[in-house]
């Protein structure tokens, strides 16, 4: 019974503080605009998407891969066969990774993919 008697007050305090969490439309905004993603993505969209030192193997990949989706599918071993250093083959492998899954896209906002 004790604890029957305390849940009410809860409740009831929680209820009046409900509505002004909230804006008009009953859903808190939390972004005002979706962000704009690269539309086409290949090798050096991706590779600047990822950043963290990884563009610059935009060349030896281009060269040796030459398709995206050749890059969706690579191995660690041809990665390494190609001299990319395992930190770099990490990242590359945890984002076409996340990219095929559907969980990631490189943005279209990045400085260093309007300037090429």
């Amino acid at each position: 019974m004790a604890l029957a008697s305390l849940r009410n007050p809860l409740l009831s305090n929680t209820r009046s503080l409900l509505p002004s969490l909230f804006h008009g439309g009953g859903f808190p905004r939390f972004f005002s605009k979706s962000p704009q993603y690269v539309v086409k993505v290949g090798i050096p969209e991706f590779l600047f998407g990822v950043g963290k030192g990884v563009e610059t193997h935009v060349e030896k990949l281009e060269k040796e891969i030459g398709d995206f989706q050749k890059l969706l599918v690579t191995r660690t071993l041809k990665l390494k066969k190609l001299g990319i250093p395992c930190k770099h083959r990490k990242l590359i492998l945890k984002y076409t990774h996340k990219y095929s899954l559907g969980l990631w896209r490189p943005r279209a906002d990045h400085p260093k993919l309007q300037a090429t």
